[in-house]
C-alpha cells in the first residue's frame, strides 16, 4: 500500500527501499500516535471507553495547514507532509492536523538515521479543537 501511495505521488518509489523505508513511515506514525494520545489523556480519563481510536486519516501532503502556510511565509522551512487524522473519543470525533518536518540530528543523537519534527495538534474547525488548544495553551490541561 505504500509503495502504491508513492508511485501515485511520483517519488520514485522502488521495490529494494520498501524494506527501509516502511520502518521508518510506521515508526513516524507511532511518534504522531504519542502526541495525540497526550492531547487525548485528560479528556478519556475515567470514562467507560479503553480510550480514543483512530477513525480515519487522510494524507495531504499537497495542502499546506494554516500554521505551516503562515511559518513558511514568515521564514520556517515547509513541512514535507500534512496527515488530517480523526480520532474517536468515545463517541466524540476530534480532528487533528500533523505537519511533518525533516529534523536535524543533535550533538547528543542517541544513533544516527533520519530525525523528524512532528506538530501534532487538534484542529480548529469544532468547538472540541478550540476548547483542548486553549486549555493545553493557558495550562488547565
Amino acid at each position: 500500500m505504500f509503495f502504491d501511495a508513492m508511485r501515485r505521488k511520483g517519488l520514485g518509489a522502488e521495490v529494494e527501499d520498501m524494506k527501509t523505508v516502511v520502518p521508518i513511515h510506521n515508526a513516524v506514525n507511532e511518534r504522531a500516535w504519542k502526541e495525540i494520545i497526550e492531547w487525548e489523556r485528560p479528556y478519556f480519563a475515567g470514562t467507560p471507553c479503553d480510550g480514543p481510536k483512530l477513525h480515519s486519516f487522510a494524507g495531504l501532503s499537497t495542502k499546506m495547514s494554516p500554521k505551516a502556510r503562515i511559518n513558511t511565509i514568515l521564514g520556517y522551512t515547509a513541512p514535507f507532509d500534512r496527515h488530517d487524522w480523526i480520532v474517536d473519543r468515545c463517541g466524540t470525533r476530534v480532528e487533528y492536523v500533523i505537519d511533518f518536518y525533516a529534523g536535524r540530528a543533535g550533538p547528543n543523537a542517541a544513533a544516527p538515521g533520519p530525525s523528524f519534527y512532528l506538530d501534532v495538534r487538534p484542529k480548529l474547525n469544532t468547538w472540541e479543537g478550540v476548547k483542548m488548544r486553549f486549555c493545553k495553551g493557558v495550562g488547565l490541561v
